[in-house]
């Protein structure tokens, strides 16, 4: 039996969406937002060379048609990315309202959400009195800290002192459909932190807040702050069967790496692996090595967005692509003759970009282990439909095989 493995580089966009327009980093549109091609340009002006030199060099991804894809997508050039394809490829377009990794990772796995996403204004404060006193009487506390949009190292860095003089969570919010708390591992502790999001998680979900994340911190004053692995995110179920689900109801085992289990609140989930992206790169040769017949592997590499993409670090963003690309080239001889091994994204974040958040943009689609084919422009939810139809399992969603 063949076995299939599905790769998202967390936000590796390549420009395009229709509805761009729709969507924002503060008051600018993401028309034009491109994460792939603005890197490319970027690299092929000496813009980005910490840590590396020149074009960018991604030669097994190009060569499946990684560059072509960006073409087809949005017609930007794509220096340094111009092999003749020689595995699958196209591009997909998504039709869930939101540019967050729920609803594109929910749509690559068949299911359109349903429902308009909760999002906190961007004001201060940002949450309305009874959740604030929701969270106060779960935490034990007299009051929160922060109660705005802001990313974490900022709300950690602006308001930590405060954390530690008064116990109070540092709640947050951005762009996403998201609550956030940092707290202090040892001075508030790592098991208070997830019991709260644990247990704030039922009223903000019932809002159709995506996600409630856990982000703990530990150092000090004198020291400095500094995130910990610890992160943990309590999302909602998904309200039908997705992917994961339709390969276990046909008797096949789900392996996660990555994200995926708090995506999908392990709905559909066997055996999961997490860690930093070059641990969960060593889960996915692993899987390659041993999965079983008949299996799913689902992986998400969440760096791309969460170290370089937030944080505007084109450069960083460029050597991630080339590790990622190396990493892929010692891989792909590794998988048997049957496999099906399809890399995409769930939305994107141009690092050129003004703002911080996510941007709305096509992704690329790209295969191995299927005849070589242009697929042209798809959808998110083919992705699905095309996995199940090559593992023989029944799918629910409303997608198109394009093998």
């Amino acid at each position: 039996m063949s076995r299939a493995f599905l790769l998202v580089m967390d936000s590796v966009g390549c420009g395009g969406a229709p509805d761009a327009d729709q969507y924002f980093n503060g008051s600018y549109p993401d028309s034009g937002a491109n994460t792939l091609a603005h890197i490319a340009q970027a690299c092929a002006g000496g813009l980005a060379d910490t840590g590396r030199n020149g074009r960018l060099a991604l030669p097994i991804l190009d060569g499946l048609g990684l560059g072509a894809a960006v073409r087809l997508a949005s017609g930007e050039a794509t220096p340094g990315l111009a092999a003749m394809p020689s595995g699958l490829w196209g591009a997909a377009t998504e039709h869930s309202v939101g540019k967050d990794t729920p609803t594109g990772h929910w749509e690559l796995a068949g299911l359109r959400v349903p429902w308009a996403w909760h999002y906190f204004p961007d004001n201060t404060p940002a949450f309305d009195a009874g959740l604030v006193a929701h969270v106060c009487e779960k935490a034990g506390c007299a009051g929160i800290l922060g109660n705005c949009h802001g990313s974490g190292m900022q709300m950690i860095s602006k308001h930590a002192a405060a954390h530690l003089c008064t116990g109070w969570p540092i709640c947050y919010t951005s762009a996403d459909s998201v609550f956030q708390i940092a707290a202090h591992e040892e001075w508030f502790g790592l098991a208070r932190l997830h019991a709260l999001c644990a247990a704030l998680a039922p009223r903000l979900h019932q809002m159709h807040v995506g996600r409630v994340i856990a982000r703990p911190f530990t150092g000090s004053i004198e020291t400095g702050f500094q995130r910990t692995g610890n992160r943990r995110d309590y999302a909602i179920v998904p309200p039908a069967p997705t992917l994961m689900d339709w390969v276990q109801a046909a008797g096949e085992r789900v392996h996660a790496i990555g994200k995926i289990g708090d995506i999908f609140s392990m709905s559909g989930i066997d055996t999961l692996h997490t860690g930093t992206d070059q641990a969960l790169m060593q889960h996915l040769f692993q899987a390659v090595e041993s999965a079983d017949d008949g299996s799913l592997t689902f992986a998400n590499f969440v760096e791309f967005d969460s170290l370089y993409g937030h944080r505007r670090d084109v450069a960083g963003y460029a050597r991630a692509l080339e590790w990622f690309d190396t990493q892929l080239g010692l891989l792909l001889p590794r998988l048997r003759r049957d496999d099906l091994l399809l890399i995409t994204a769930d939305h994107g974040n141009d690092p050129t970009w003004c703002g911080t958040d996510h941007t709305r943009e096509r992704v690329p689609v790209l295969g191995v282990g299927c005849p070589a084919a242009a697929i042209g422009l798809v959808h998110f939810e083919d992705v699905a439909t095309s996995i199940a139809a090559h593992l023989r399992v029944a799918s629910q969603g409303f997608g198109k095989s394009f093998l």
